[in-house]
């Protein structure tokens, strides 16, 4: 985590210096100097921090680089808080005129004693780094052996620690990876296993690399640790050994004097025309299967390498040829957890009934991951069967056991691997994710901007910072740390999270370095120096907030006592002047307090679901904000100041539900000239009241989302001219005035999108507007009260759309039948029908819908049957019928086995019914 703090201040101090030398005066060469020592520290810091556990005085010099990078942050926040207030040129634009006024010179002063005592200190923190890399040197030639070997017996303990609990879940993928492994192809295949630490690819592959099928099968075996710290040379003579070992005869006494390429020479040599077997386990890196594919002859006698690793691209990166196979690791089923868990914890099939209880909660925390199970099982069946309430601390004590004082020990160690090997920038990513509660469903917009306002976010040039952190947030997925928990239709990230342990870990790891704290119950004092502070289920007693000055962000969640006003204005004027996040979402706020407004470093301020009814003029004050959420408030207009917001990139208001007319999505009304707001990348859901809102739209040319609500009939063409200019738009949401409004949008004016992947139109149209059939990029198309008309042949116009994946049809479509053709939709995975009230059949033709996974319909009451042709649907996963007539649910849910309709559906995994009986909606899995 030092790692990452000091490289985010080293890239701050280098804008300084670069952009505001002359401004900088005497202060400059303490300044130069303390960016050079804390930049040669850096690649230290790394190493440092992957073995602080184990060394007392190494972990006590990482702590202090910590803090004396967070203090020198603070000192650069305070200068830029006390001076810069009013300017707009950010922080390394905004000193012009500081040093030239006298009466800053005392706090010039001031500042200026601040930046010469972190000098010193960070001189004194240098002299130690000497003293540790010199250390460090001598140790490292001796250590690199011992560190190999840890490696391996980390791999190997998490295997062994499986097996000794008797193996459960493991014959399916076994059978799978055996077959895979013993196929009739000649060709060198590669076979990979990926998955999360924990989850058993280990242990699986010595199952079927021990296989005695497997083993007759092969000429020559080797299994390889490669592990985080690859050297090639270590592995090709481990590999050699294992070689020489098998056939019984002693290695060449010149092959340990052999460089790199003569090493390779010797291996190919050896394997040519043997029909070998190498696993390699463990792999980190591409660049470290590129090496050593180059030694693996290929000469068409069926020889076969399996890989294990964490990390996704490693996995398809290394299954290149089409005959190469990935496997992804699952977790256990609940009945399979459940019958390892018992096994480890009782040495039987089942569990004491006076604990079934709290067993299921502590299992349900390990998330089907088998090393988690095995480690609880272990230090469950020591305690006492009879005593709950010690069964009950465990539970309640999680997070302690996990924290290295219990012995959960080694699935952390193991964990951790992932997390020491990631890139400073994403490490900060990672950790500030644990200020959200367990299983909590993190939302993908809202974190990826939280990351960019924090400055987790590198900049970099042609490159928009969301899709930057798009990537990072890809990237830990990649590498197994992060879960994805919900996608949209057409396959966008929706909602993430973590793994249960590895949320105490981070949590844990988070808290010992003052980067996170949660503060839960009746807190009666707050943490000192802490950067990010989450508020779970909190009772507001503390009254003393002084110790609040470094937070950078504050989230509040699931706050039993109504989050007050005044409690708030406490809050924000007892200290936290440097805040940059602020998310009170769902507080049960009126209004906002002015302290807010105060908050010159606020770049997020997220008021979603709140009950506040006006933005006051002060909110022009804030003049760094980038992301501001006022959806599910009570707003309705937006003054005027807020086109000070120069920097706004997400703008983001929506009005409460109960609404007299159920058609009508509520925006909000614009100041005329919201053009101004040029940075604005998501807008939404902004009226259009006038024709000059619909010019502005058009100056808006960074958008990339647009939602726009009660567009009239005659603004289409002005809409259409606005739309023109905007070659940056991914998302389009257009709603009309009423349910009777026409959307006019076509004219010889036609937008060319790109990137639009998706499309939301709602209001009636008079014919399906011909440029959205020319969108190469979209994956999403929804058509709400459209009123097309059956000759209008809209599934044969949309069936052209080559990378449509989601197509939802509501109220759209005025036809008695729809056909889906061959050759349509070949990439459509999700098709929604929905109160098409004329519908009364659906038929599906052979090579159409290749990739169909999801068939909904609802409240077609007039559908006289099932889809025609169901049985062409070989992909189909899920089939709801909701709220049809009773006729047909009737006839559906008493279908004869022997009939032709269930014979349609038989192949189908889910068919789901759902419909009102007494006011309730109940569904029924057939």
């Amino acid at each position: 985590m030092a790692e990452s703090v000091v490289g985010f201040l080293i890239n701050q101090l280098t804008t300084l210096l670069s952009q505001e030398a002359t401004l900088l005066g005497e202060l400059q060469p303490d300044v130069q100097f303390i960016k050079d020592e804390l930049g040669s520290m850096k690649a230290f810091l790394r190493k440092a921090e992957a073995k602080e556990d184990n060394d007392s005085q190494l972990q006590e010099w990482v702590k202090q680089v910590r803090e004396v990078a967070y203090d020198t942050e603070d000192v650069l926040d305070d200068f830029a808080f006390r001076f810069a207030r009013g300017q707009t040129d950010g922080f390394c634009g905004y000193v012009g005129k500081i040093y030239s006024s006298i009466k800053n010179l005392k706090v010039r002063h001031h500042i200026s004693l601040q930046i010469k005592d972190i000098k010193a200190r960070v001189e004194q923190i240098s002299a130690r780094h000497q003293r540790y890399q010199s250390l460090d040197g001598t140790q490292e030639r001796g250590s690199s052996s011992s560190h190999m070997a840890n490696a391996d017996f980390h791999i190997r303990d998490q295997a062994l620690l499986i097996e000794e609990a008797q193996l459960v879940g493991i014959n399916k993928p076994k059978e799978e990876l055996t077959a895979k492994i013993l196929d009739d192809h000649s060709h060198l295949k590669i076979v990979s296993v990926v998955g999360m630490g924990g989850l058993g690819k280990t242990t699986l592959v010595k199952k079927v690399y021990d296989d005695s099928a497997v083993k007759k099968q092969f000429q020559s075996h080797a299994w390889i640790t490669v592990s985080q710290k690859f050297q090639f040379n270590v592995i090709i003579k481990n590999l050699i050994q294992q070689l020489y070992d098998e056939i019984r005869q002693p290695v060449p006494s010149q092959v340990e004097s052999m460089d790199g390429i003569r090493l390779s020479e010797f291996v190919k040599d050896f394997l040519k025309e043997r029909r070998y077997i190498l696993v390699l386990d463990d792999v980190w890196s591409l660049d470290a299967w590129e090496t050593i594919k180059y030694i693996l002859p290929d000469y068409h006698v069926a020889s076969r390498v399996v890989l294990t690793t964490r990390i996704a691209d490693v996995a398809s990166g290394s299954c290149l040829a089409s005959h190469d196979f990935v496997h992804k690791m699952k977790p256990l089923s609940d009945e399979e957890a459940w019958t390892l868990f018992c096994n480890r914890t009782f040495q039987s099939n089942g569990c004491p009934p006076s604990l079934e209880e709290v067993s299921g909660k502590i299992l349900k925390k390990c998330e089907g991951l088998p090393l988690a199970i095995v480690a609880i099982g272990g230090v469950l069946a020591l305690k006492d069967k009879e005593r709950i309430d010690e069964w009950a601390m465990i539970l309640h004590g999680f997070g302690s056991e996990v924290d290295g004082s219990g012995k959960l020990d080694r699935i952390k160690r193991i964990l951790l691997l992932s997390y020491n090997d990631l890139p400073h920038h994403l490490k900060s990513c990672l950790l500030y994710l644990s200020i959200y509660p367990e299983d909590f469903e993190i939302q993908v917009n809202n974190i990826l901007e939280k990351w960019i306002a924090l400055g987790f976010v590198e900049e970099k040039e042609g490159m928009a910072t969301t899709d930057i952190a798009m990537r990072y947030l890809k990237e830990l997925i990649n590498r197994s740390l992060i879960q994805i928990k919900d996608t949209w239709g057409y396959g966008q990230l929706k909602a993430c999270g973590l793994h249960d342990f590895l949320h105490e870990i981070i949590i844990s790891k988070s808290k010992e370095q003052n980067f996170t704290t949660i503060a839960t119950g009746y807190c009666t004092r707050w943490p000192v120096k802490v950067r990010h502070l989450a508020i779970h289920n909190f009772t507001d007693n503390p009254q003393d907030f002084s110790s609040l000055k470094c937070l950078r962000s504050v989230e509040i969640f699931r706050y039993e006592d109504p989050l007050t006003t005044s409690f708030l204005s406490k809050f924000l004027c007892g200290g936290p002047k440097f805040l940059t996040v602020l998310d009170l979402e769902g507080a049960e706020l009126d209004n906002i307090p002015k302290e807010v407004f105060k908050l010159f470093h606020l770049k997020y301020l997220n008021l979603h679901g709140t009950r506040v009814k006006i933005i006051p003029k002060s909110i022009g004050q804030l003049q760094n904000l980038q992301v501001l959420l006022l959806s599910e408030t009570n707003i309705i207009e937006l003054p005027v100041e807020i086109l000070k917001l120069r920097k706004l990139r997400v703008l983001l208001v929506s009005r409460l539900g109960n609404y007299s007319n159920n058609f009508t999505i509520w925006g909000f009304k614009s100041p005329n000239r919201i053009g101004k707001l040029i940075s604005l990348e998501n807008l939404g859901s902004i009226e259009a009241d006038s024709d000059e809102i619909v010019r502005e739209i058009g100056k808006l040319i960074q958008l990339r989302t647009l939602t726009i609500t009660k567009l009239r009939r005659e603004d289409g063409k002005e809409f259409l001219s606005s739309l023109l200019r905007l070659s940056n738009l991914e998302e389009l949401y257009i709603h009309s005035t009423q349910e009777e409004e026409t959307l006019d949008l076509q004219h010889s004016v036609s937008p060319r999108f790109e990137f639009l992947t998706v499309l939301h139109l709602r209001g009636r149209l008079e014919r399906l507007p011909q440029w959205v059939i020319s969108l190469q990029s979209l994956s999403y198309l929804s058509l709400q009260n459209s009123g097309l008309r059956e000759d209008e042949n809209i599934i044969g116009s949309l069936g052209q759309l080559p990378n449509l994946a989601c197509l939802v049809l509501h109220r759209a479509y005025e036809g008695e039948t729809l056909c889906f053709k061959i050759g349509g939709f070949r990439k459509l995975r999700r098709l929604q029908l929905q109160q098409l009230r004329r519908l009364k059949w659906v038929r599906v033709e052979e090579e159409s819908l290749p990739s169909l996974q999801e068939f909904i319909f609802g409240g077609c009451k007039l559908m006289e049957g099932l889809p025609l042709g169901l049985q062409n649907l070989t992909g189909l996963e899920y089939l709801a019928l909701h709220d049809m007539s009773d006729e047909l649910i009737h006839k559906v849910q008493n279908l004869d086995k022997q009939s032709e309709d269930y014979q349609t559906i038989s192949h189908i995994p889910r068919v789901c019914v759902g419909h009102w009986i007494d006011g309730r909606w109940e569904e029924e899995f057939l």
